[in-house]
């Protein structure tokens, strides 16, 4: 069952996103870059109060992902990156983005803290960040 309504139109939109954000860190990666996505639509907090669709949370401006505005974004999505946005939109999750709302890839450590949300831990070239439960108890 999933964990945020959607459409077809919907999951080829976060496939193409995660492709494009992290298709370099393997079919994992993008499943995290998919967590991260289904989160900020669940959140209901902090940069996300406004969020409440796929499309919203791929096009939110400011504070989206850098991806949309590269040309390999607007790629049809492939089958396999579909089958992987399925997985995150019925609520799989995968450490460390389980509950992050943030990630981005620093050039050396992974700050402990970046802008003043807790480092949930790195993946490859990507560090991952959540809020605590206090502030964002939906994506919990």
């Amino acid at each position: 069952m999933a964990v945020v309504a959607h459409t077809e139109e919907d999951v080829k939109l976060l496939a193409r996103l995660m492709r494009a954000e992290a298709e370099g860190e393997g079919q994992l990666g993008m499943l995290m870059v998919g967590n991260v996505g289904i989160n900020r639509v669940r959140g209901d907090c902090l940069d996300f109060k406004t969020i409440r669709t796929i499309r919203g949370m791929v096009f939110q401006s400011p504070g989206g992902f850098e991806a949309t505005q590269k040309g390999y974004f607007y790629q049809r999505a492939r089958q396999k990156d579909i089958d992987l946005a399925r997985k995150v939109i019925k609520g799989n999750r995968y450490h460390p983005a389980s509950f992050s709302l943030w990630f981005f890839e620093p050039s050396g450590q992974c700050p402990a803290q970046w802008f003043n949300q807790w480092n949930a831990g790195r993946y490859k070239a990507h560090c991952f960040y959540k809020p605590t439960q206090q502030n964002c108890p939906s994506v919990f």
